[in-house]
């Protein structure tokens, strides 16, 4: 081995080793993420008992890996219930870990280390084919700007699905790439398996098909005079055998059986049920494939999933909630949550390629054809709920970065003063934040202090903070308090040894809350999330929009807020008494339910909810006049929100209205 090569392959391991240490840290500290659980225990029935019906919303590649540290254990299962699945993965994830792991995180712990064994993988991909494509030292360079990005590095180690895909994106592109450039049978091969595994982590996944196209498109049109016909059908054959490899390569991850759950159990509700609201077209397609079986039935779910969220999952952004996705979220994003050191070196590379400086046309077109179909797909897609939905982007832009400022060094040795400088920048502005990556914005936006009031969700607050909150409320022993926190009920405060009383947020419609006073004086912990109430689909709806222009007393992470005062909590107390109502109701207590749900509406005569769950107790009751009444007047209150907000409620007040 060569001396200089020797040590390009010494900072390689250095980085990865560094990029480990990080990850590890991290997630040692933070608390369940709101998804990890249902993955987690999706994940563990799916290598125990072959269900792949319990989280059919991602393919099983991710979940069963994480998984794999619980082979040979015997765990308590909780008695499957026959819910929505949503409902059943996501609070039977929760009481599964707070009963065999609970708040020591011992075997969380391990198997975020397993998933985080994809990030490293990720990281030395990027060197490899950053290498490839324009030299050593841009290897290096990429791979310093992915190990050190503050978004890939908050997701690392989490039991989800973005950083996986990021990896097998890159797989599948670099593979085809080496491909394209040398055909060879063992390198096809690569390339349908690196597409099938894409495939079986998550369903954006699917994307892998147009940027294969786009680029076998590219090689046609600039195929040698005379060979491009020869070029074609060899390309055409290639994508072919792709294919058919990776659609192998996915059904091996489902057992190579159709049906989503093992003989005996059914899905909560049938894929032509779940697919019936789709448009004429995506329905039609989805259940072609079905009757066939020419993908295995929970795959079909999850895509049938992936479309029914996108059509009405709110966005927040700039302080805004939004009914529906923005087109321009994710170029937002893009300038909030990526370094100055990572946006400038990309503007470099793109001066390069557009002054002739960088001209490796085929590997450019490699990195910015599947970015510009992955980025532009995300802008239509209406899921606005946090960069990691981008994270494949962050792979092939360090690449890019990384091959323009060396072209530019090779040719005026200044560039490298000017590329140091940029990526020293990136770490430092990224090592800012640490440990605290989710909540990471660069500073030309006010940095991670701030980012709470121009994003939400997995981009600030995914629920991470309840061992710090623990912390918080171990050095205040004698200060009640009552807390908003964006996961609840899906993870439990109370099983990290929180003692707060319980906010109604939109998902404790699942139980969780407590009833809330009318006013509160004391102290009230509001999460990011709830605080931007970025899963309601209008601000107003928000009950805890008042706090929004108060300083907080304290502030935990970046993303949990302490305010102490007197509040008055007139939405929250409505709301929490609706929630109540609603369970009430469906342990058959219609008399108790009624009392809870008039006791609301007195509270708070405008909160929807209230008046919704008066109008729907009381027609389970045979009382249709104040059933009319109530239904009429949540009608009138969603009148009050934006148009686009009004379509969240409206239609199915109307429609209850002509049914009584």
């Amino acid at each position: 081995m060569k001396i200089a090569n020797r040590w390009t392959w010494i900072a390689v391991i250095i980085m990865l080793t560094v990029q480990a240490a990080q990850m590890a840290f991290v997630v040692h500290r933070e608390s369940l993420t709101y998804d990890e659980g249902n993955h987690i225990f999706a994940g563990y029935m799916m290598l125990h008992t072959g269900d792949y019906g319990l989280n059919p919303e991602h393919p099983p590649l991710v979940k069963m890996l994480a998984a794999l540290p619980l082979l040979g254990r015997d765990l308590w299962v909780p008695p499957l219930q026959g819910r929505f699945f949503k409902s059943e993965a996501y609070l039977d994830g929760r009481d599964f870990l707070a009963r065999n792991d609970g708040a020591s995180q011992r075997l969380v712990f391990r198997m975020r280390l397993t998933a985080g064994l994809l990030s490293l993988a990720l990281s030395l991909l990027v060197f490899l084919a950053a290498r490839e494509w324009f030299g050593a030292a841009a290897g290096l360079i990429a791979m310093a700007l992915v190990s050190f990005d503050p978004n890939i590095l908050a997701h690392s180690a989490l039991v989800t699905t973005d950083v996986g895909v990021s990896l097998f994106f890159l797989a599948t592109i670099y593979a085809f790439y080496r491909y394209v450039k040398q055909p060879s049978l063992i390198r096809l091969l690569l390339a349908g398996i690196a597409a099938g595994l894409v495939l079986a982590t998550k369903h954006s996944g699917i994307l892998i098909g147009p940027m294969l196209v786009l680029l076998a498109g590219w090689e046609i049109l600039f195929a040698p005079s005379g060979t491009r016909g020869k070029v074609a059908l060899r390309l055409i054959r290639a994508l072919a055998a792709i294919v058919a490899i990776g659609v192998v390569v996915l059904w091996s991850f489902y057992g190579f059986r159709y049906a989503a759950r093992p003989a005996g159990l059914k899905l909560s509700t049938s894929l032509a049920d779940y697919a019936a609201p789709l448009s004429h077209f995506n329905s039609t397609v989805i259940l072609f494939f079905a009757r066939f079986h020419l993908l295995p039935e929970s795959y079909l779910m999850g895509l049938v999933d992936v479309k029914q969220v996108a059509a009405f999952y709110p966005a927040f952004i700039f302080g805004k909630v939004h009914a529906h996705g923005v087109w321009w979220y994710f170029p937002a994003v893009i300038l909030i949550k990526t370094t100055l050191g990572m946006l400038a070196l990309v503007a470099l590379a793109t001066w390069a390629v557009l002054t002739g400086r960088l001209r490796k046309g085929r590997e450019l077109a490699f990195i910015l054809l599947p970015w510009a179909v992955y980025l532009g797909v995300a802008m239509v897609s209406g899921m606005n709920i946090g960069s990691r939905h981008i994270l494949p982007l962050y792979a092939l832009a360090a690449i890019f970065a990384a091959g323009g400022i060396a072209a530019l060094a090779a040719q005026n040795r200044r560039w490298v003063w000017v590329g140091t400088a940029l990526v020293l920048a990136h770490i430092v502005s990224a090592l800012t934040v640490f440990p605290n990556y989710l909540a990471y914005a660069n500073e030309a936006w006010g940095g991670p202090k701030n980012v709470h009031n121009l994003l939400s969700d997995a981009s600030v607050d995914w629920a991470q903070q309840l061992i710090q909150v623990k912390q918080w409320q171990d050095a205040h022993p004698q200060e009640e308090c009552w807390f908003a926190y964006f996961a609840q009920p899906v993870i439990d405060p109370a099983v990290y040894g929180i003692r707060c009383h319980s906010l109604p947020t939109l998902d404790t419609t699942w139980g969780g809350a407590d009833i809330v006073p009318a006013s509160i004086n004391g102290t009230v912990i509001v999460s990011a999330g709830d605080l931007s109430g970025c899963e309601w689909p209008s601000g107003l709806m928000n009950p805890y929009r008042d706090f929004q222009p108060l300083q907080p007393a304290e502030q935990i992470d970046y993303s949990v807020f302490v305010y102490r005062g007197s509040f008055k909590m007139n939405q929250a107390a409505a709301l929490s008494r609706a929630q109540h109502a609603y369970l009430l109701l469906a342990e058959r207590k219609p008399e108790e339910a009624l009392a809870l749900a008039k006791e609301a509406v007195a509270i708070d005569p405008e909160e929807i909810t209230s008046q919704t769950a008066l109008g729907d107790i009381s027609a389970a009751l045979g009382m249709k006049d104040e059933a009319r009444q109530a239904w009429q007047a949540a009608i009138d209150s969603a009148r009050r929100l934006e148009p686009d907000a009004q379509v969240s409620y409206v239609p199915d007040l109307e429609a209850k209205l002509k049914r009584l």
